[in-house]
């Protein structure tokens, strides 16, 4: 396991004095970390670190600068014996490689650059790093080279065995990373190393449900410290702009922030310093999903909780004292000019707020951190405001709703609750991920409700506050909200909901989540798709038929290409799970169909003129005169179009297919004739096998009967019948959507992968061996029937359930546990 190695750093070829190399000793939100000194002639630059033990070297970390970046940097190990000097000379160190970072241009030189590399494992004592030339632009203008942290990763015991040679070594704590320990506040550093230690002992103990919440409380608290660690910086540069009462504050912000944490997730129960509690391999409600942080409070909050504490008042030295008409003044003004103004701020209810504060200093630089946190807050009320409202307005942490919203939530106010709503209606992010999560635990537990609340409000409630979400510009938010739509059609409106309602609901959410279809991003486009899909899946949404007419509108020349690509794909995806229908007002019929794919091909984006050429293919295999009256007519003019050439030689193709059946369904009709009732080229021990009446002895009855071999479908000796019903019925058998080859379901999968003449378009899942095509592979991979098989068991590809190696005929001719996905099981006769 890999551990940072801890160094000095010993030599400096240059440094600026007040960032100086040995900044480079430690890693925290604070650390300035080294700037060479301006115009200076020492080219190239030298950094050598002394590592406190030897040891085996596997990874280097570097964090570079914001705009004072070198070009490269070079990494060179030396491995003295235990008598050589402090400093080893140039030659003894050997060359390990280099880095090369970017100028920077693309983010504007805001942003920093960690590149982590991976060395085969060598002992050593020290290290050298030389940093090329710097990258030239505008901000640079001494022309100075910088790093802001450096960290080496390793073993310090010679005795301890590296891995295997060119695998990268797997870090033993999350804290050892450089982008954890340089952003994250250094006591909460201190307390994940602790967990990280009590989850691995718990896991060797089989304490899985302390374990969990041991991973959810790191994954917190890292959230939490870089938190902390903005708060340091800023209290760091107050400190540098002798605004020492900002400092304080800071300070004070800091340790309230850090104990709400740790009460909240708990910490101190979790570390168990007095030993096993049994309560922490029980589930906890702050465990049951990711555990929400409270909210921070803001400057002017801490300066009012300092000023309302009566020990405060005591021990903090008094101002002069001012005139009576500055004496409501006096507590206020202590602290910096730009908290006073705060302090007498409007409330936010007034029409005359707008929020504005000025900076003390104009010429001191402002903090980014402070324009998010420092936000105006309403003053406190009086005294007899009630104790939870009271803690909600000192933490700062919903936006109070002005008329017209409270209008527009009218109803959802009524049915959950004010603090619910609000949530929704906040201006921070994380307010509005929390009142999904409630929301989402609400539908998945409808007890919670009070039973006065009939659930058609209940759902048209939730659709209102989801069509906010789903609106979002935030990403989490958004996320939030999709899984949320998911749980009211999935979970909640079953069996609960009329349909008038139902169709409600999809009127209102179907449209917004339709435009997020087509947005740029393929992680928000993609995660659209499947929301609408998994609405479609609803029993209560297809009865109506509310989704699938909306896909098959025809596609204008002048629809985004996203957004149309994005309409083809989803109809392409319920004409594979729905198939096509006879019904007028599904939006699946042969005709809509044709009508959205006969648009798609003249689509300007070929993407969407592949997914509509394969739409159009669907329907040939059903209707293919319908196809052929809305084309042009098949000839050698038309052909000249490279676009209805490749579609009509897929016709073609199709055609051939359909011939070759019917010639072999003949063939075998005229041998059936020729050979009568059973000639004497039968061979009769196999006849025996294959009909029971022979097996039992019946002559008679295997004269008159003849069996399906893999249903035992038993009927006359015209041979007729049992082609028809291999090509219909059975329920064993199936066509194949692709090439229309008869095959049996249990060899559906690897005949598209091996054998179809579309299996260039199709790959297996490695999660659920699925065969899955290529477009729809992203999409197949949200799906929540797409997990890991059970040793023993096999996927069917019509229903996506799970059953035995051997259990293929029961799956599909079981009166109970039938399945589902099998059309044929509906005219089938067993």
């Amino acid at each position: 396991m890999a551990r940072k190695i801890p160094f000095s750093v010993i030599f400096a070829t240059d440094e600026d004095p007040n960032f100086p190399a040995s900044e480079l000793n430690s890693h925290g939100p604070t650390v300035q970390g080294w700037h060479s000194s301006a115009n200076s002639k020492v080219n190239p630059q030298e950094i050598i670190l002394k590592f406190h033990h030897p040891a085996r070297v596997c990874r280097i970390q570097v964090l570079g600068h914001q705009f004072m970046i070198p070009d490269r940097i070079e990494l060179w190990l030396h491995n003295a014996p235990k008598d050589s000097p402090t400093t080893p000379s140039s030659q003894n160190f050997e060359y390990l490689g280099f880095i090369a970072l970017s100028d920077n241009s693309a983010s504007q030189y805001k942003s920093r650059e960690l590149q982590s590399v991976t060395v085969n494992p060598r002992m050593g004592t020290h290290m050298k790093l030389r940093m090329g030339a710097p990258y030239s632009n505008d901000l640079n203008h001494a022309h100075q080279v910088a790093l802001i942290g450096i960290n080496v990763l390793g073993m310090e015991s010679e005795d301890e065995a590296p891995g295997p040679a060119g695998a990268p070594e797997t870090l033993a704590s999350i804290c050892d990373c450089l982008s954890f320990s340089m952003y994250v506040e250094e006591t909460i550093c201190d307390v994940v190393r602790e967990l990280e230690a009590k989850k691995g002992r718990a896991v060797i103990e089989e304490r899985f449900e302390y374990a969990r919440k041991l991973k959810l409380c790191m994954s917190a608290l890292r959230s939490a410290g870089e938190r902390l660690g903005r708060y340091a910086l800023a209290k760091r540069q107050a400190v540098t702009q002798e605004d020492f009462s900002t400092a304080r504050l800071r300070k004070e912000q800091i340790e309230l922030y850090r104990n709400a944490v740790f009460g909240q997730l708990e910490v101190e129960k979790l570390l168990e310093k007095g030993g096993q509690l049994p309560e922490n391999d029980l589930v906890s409600p702050i465990y049951i999903s990711k555990p929400i942080l409270p909210s921070p409070m803001s400057l002017q909050e801490v300066a009012t909780l300092l000023l309302s504490d009566p020990k405060e008042q005591q021990h903090s030295p008094k101002p002069p004292h001012p005139k009576s008409s500055d004496a409501g003044k006096q507590d206020e003004s202590y602290f910096s000019p730009q908290l006073s103004k705060i302090g007498r701020s409007p409330s936010r209810n007034s029409p005359t707020n707008t929020g504005s504060m000025r900076r003390r200093n104009k010429s001191a630089p402002r903090n980014s951190y402070e324009d998010y946190e420092e936000r105006t807050l309403p003053t406190l009320r009086t005294e007899c405001q009630s104790t939870v409202e009271v803690e909600a307005n000192s933490r700062g942490r919903f936006k109070v709703m002005n008329d017209r919203e409270k209008r527009q939530a009218a109803l959802p106010l009524l049915v959950f609750g004010t603090e619910l709503v609000e949530l929704f209606y906040s201006k921070q992010f994380q307010d509005r991920e929390e009142g999904l999560v409630r929301l989402r635990n609400i539908l998945k537990n409808p007890t919670v409700i009070d039973g006065t609340i009939g659930p058609n409000k209940v759902a048209r409630s939730s659709t209102l506050l989801l069509y906010r979400a789903v609106r979002d510009a935030v990403f989490s938010v958004f996320s939030q909200a999709a899984e949320t739509v998911r749980a009211l059609f999935v979970d909640f409106i079953p069996q609960r909901i009329s349909a008038n309602e139902v169709s409600r609901c999809v009127d209102r959410l179907l449209p917004e989540l339709l435009a997020k279809s087509g947005d740029p991003s393929p992680r928000i486009h993609t995660l659209a798709q499947h929301t609408i899909l998994s609405i479609a899946s609803c029993a209560e949404v297809r009865q109506q038929n509310l989704v699938a007419p909306a896909l098959s509108r025809p596609v204008g020349s002048g629809t985004h290409p996203r957004l149309a690509l994005s309409r083809i794909q989803m109809l392409e995806q319920l004409v594979l799970s729905q198939g096509i229908s006879t019904d007028k007002q599904s939006g699946l019929t042969c005709r809509s169909l044709t009508e959205c794919g006969c648009s798609g091909i003249h689509h300007p984006s070929e993407p969407v003129r592949k997914v509509a050429e394969r739409v159009l293919l669907q329907v040939y295999r059903i209707n293919p005169r319908l196809i052929r009256k809305q084309l042009p007519p098949d000839d050698d003019i038309t052909r000249r179009n490279l676009l209805y050439r490749q579609l009509f030689t897929e016709f073609d193709k199709i055609d051939k297919a359909r011939r070759n059946q019917m010639l072999e369904s003949m063939r075998d009709d005229a041998a059936d004739e020729e050979e009568g009732a059973f000639g004497e080229s039968w061979d009769m021990e196999e006849l025996k096998t294959s009909l029971p009446g022979m097996a039992n002895g019946d002559k008679n009855g295997c004269k008159d009967t003849v069996q399906c071999s893999f249903c035992d479908w038993v009927c006359g000796k015209d041979g007729t019948q049992l082609d028809k019903h291999y090509w219909k019925t059975c329920p064993i058998l199936m066509k194949c959507p692709q090439c229309q080859c008869v095959l049996e379901v249990s060899a559906y999968t690897h005949h598209l992968i091996n054998e179809c003449e579309a299996k260039e378009s199709y790959v297996i899942c490695k999660r659920c061996t699925e065969a899955v095509h290529i477009e729809l592979y992203q999409l197949h991979l949200l799906e929540e029937y797409c997990m890991e098989l059970p040793p023993g068991t096999v996927r069917c590809p019509l229903c996506h359930e799970n059953i035995p190696e051997n259990g293929w005929k029961m799956h599909f001719l079981d009166a109970v546990h039938y399945c589902r996905g099998n059309a044929r099981r509906r005219n089938g006769k067993k």
